[in-house]
């Protein structure tokens, strides 16, 4: 078998290569044909054509971006369509929740929800760091964690002493955007998970960002 046979997508792994391409888009960002083929290794003809088809169903837009050299390249990304196949949980629901909580709580009941949900996630996230001996094993952990409750979380070292905990999606975003108290709250768990860091949140979903991150670095001694 040549390397191009090897390489080239069977009509019944179409689907498959199909979600593939927009997990890929989910996590990295926008990306060219050329990234996207040699990452999934499929040919770039095959590549294209499924992302043909995902523009076709309104999951993909094509966008040119300047280079260095030579002609702007063309890179895909997701559309807001195909950001809702990525699990909001139950975030109609949630909405109504909380604006429930609101009417009958008032907002003082509302901070005591988010500060109850709080107090329990700090406590697992602590059981769960209790054997990680540095800094950049507790971020590995924290993502495993979250990546495990939806978030597609990762941990990436930037450099010595400098971690991102990166998440690529928000499953309660329909709640967070009601009442940014969830986000403010997750950010404090970080910071009392990590009190040998400096914990910021350096992108905001909610601000427009394509994720949410945070830039973890050890405090000067």
């Amino acid at each position: 078998m040549t390397m191009s046979q090897s390489r080239t997508t069977q009509p019944n792994d179409s689907g498959n290569s199909r979600e593939q391409i927009l997990y890929l888009l989910k996590t990295r960002g926008a990306q060219s044909a050329r990234f996207i083929a040699d990452s999934l290794g499929i040919t770039t003809v095959g590549t294209r054509q499924h992302l043909n088809q995902l523009a076709d169903e309104g999951l993909l837009s094509r966008c040119d971006r300047a280079e260095k050299v030579g002609r702007p390249a063309s890179y895909w990304e997701l559309t807001d369509k195909a950001q809702q196949r990525f699990p909001d949980r139950h975030g109609d629901l949630a909405v109504k929740l909380i604006d429930s909580v609101r009417e009958v709580f008032g907002e003082q009941g509302l901070d005591t929800l988010i500060g109850q949900r709080e107090k329990e996630s700090l406590a697992e996230y602590l059981r769960a760091l209790a054997n990680c001996q540095t800094l950049g094993a507790k971020v590995k952990k924290l993502a495993e964690l979250r990546d495990r409750e939806g978030y597609m979380a990762q941990a990436i070292r930037e450099k010595r002493g400098i971690w991102l905990l990166v998440e690529n999606h928000c499953p309660i975003c329909a709640a967070a955007r009601q009442c940014r108290g969830f986000c403010r709250s997750e950010l404090e768990i970080f910071r009392r998970c990590l009190p040998e860091a400096h914990v910021e949140r350096c992108e905001y979903l909610l601000d427009g960002a394509r994720r949410c991150a945070y830039r973890v670095s050890v405090r000067p001694q």
